[in-house]
C-alpha cells in the first residue's frame, strides 16, 4: 500500500496529466474516509486515505466514462498497487453488477465482462464499502447528505430501472457505516449542513 506521502504525490502527478475538479472530490473522499475509518477504531485510518485519494485516479488519462475505472486499474496494478487497482474497480459499485454504472460505457465488451466477473467474485471489505459510500455523499468542501447527492444525480442522469435498487445499497452502505461508528455518520463530516442545504438546481 502507498504511503500517504506517496499518494498525494500520485495525485498531485495525475493532476498535472488533467487538471479538474476531480481532484478536489479525491481529496474529499480521501478525508471523509479517514474520519469515518478512525471512529469505528478497527479501520486503519491511513489506509482509507490512501484508498479515497486513489480511488478515481483513472481520471489522470483524461474525460471518460465507465473507462476512467479501468485506467485506474490498469495504472495501479503498473506500479504494484493491487488493494488500490481493486478500489479503482468497486468504487462505482455498491450492487455487484457493471450494468448499474451512471455514465459512458465506452469501455470495450472484453473489459465490461472482466469487471463483472471481477465484482461477483470480489469478498467486499469493509474499504471497499468505505469508499463506495464516500464516493456517493463526498462533494469538493465536504460531505451532504446522501438523499441530496442520489437526487442530483437523478435529475442529470433520469431513472434507470435499477435506481432503487441502488439507492437501497448506499443506504445500507450508510447504515453500517452508522453501527460502526456508533453514531450518525454526519455528525463526524465537514460542511455537511452547509452543502446539504444548498439548492439542487
Amino acid at each position: 500500500m502507498l504511503e500517504v506521502s506517496e499518494a498525494q504525490e500520485e495525485l498531485k502527478k495525475a493532476v498535472v496529466l488533467f487538471p479538474g475538479p476531480w481532484e478536489q472530490h479525491s481529496r474529499s473522499v480521501a478525508k471523509n474516509a479517514m474520519l469515518i475509518a478512525e471512529k469505528t477504531k478497527i479501520m486503519d485510518s491511513e489506509q482509507a486515505y490512501v484508498m479515497g485519494l486513489m480511488h478515481d485516479i483513472g481520471r489522470r488519462a483524461g474525460v471518460k466514462g465507465i473507462l476512467h475505472i479501468f485506467d485506474g486499474y490498469d495504472y495501479m496494478m503498473s506500479i504494484e498497487q493491487v488493494e488500490l487497482a481493486h478500489i479503482c474497480l468497486t468504487h462505482s459499485f455498491p450492487i455487484k453488477d457493471v450494468n448499474t454504472y451512471i455514465g459512458t460505457y465506452d469501455c470495450t465488451s472484453a473489459q465490461k465482462e472482466f469487471l463483472q466477473d471481477f465484482l461477483e467474485h470480489r469478498e467486499y471489505t469493509d474499504y471497499d464499502l468505505l469508499i463506495q459510500l464516500c464516493d456517493a455523499i463526498s462533494l469538493p468542501d465536504g460531505a451532504c447528505i446522501m438523499e441530496k447527492r442520489l437526487v442530483d444525480v437523478a435529475l442529470r442522469h433520469g431513472l434507470p430501472d435499477f435506481t432503487i435498487d441502488k439507492w437501497k445499497a448506499f443506504m445500507m452502505l450508510k447504515k453500517h457505516f452508522d453501527e460502526l461508528c456508533g453514531c450518525n455518520i454526519y455528525t463526524l463530516l465537514p460542511n455537511v449542513l452547509e452543502n446539504s442545504s444548498a439548492d439542487l438546481i
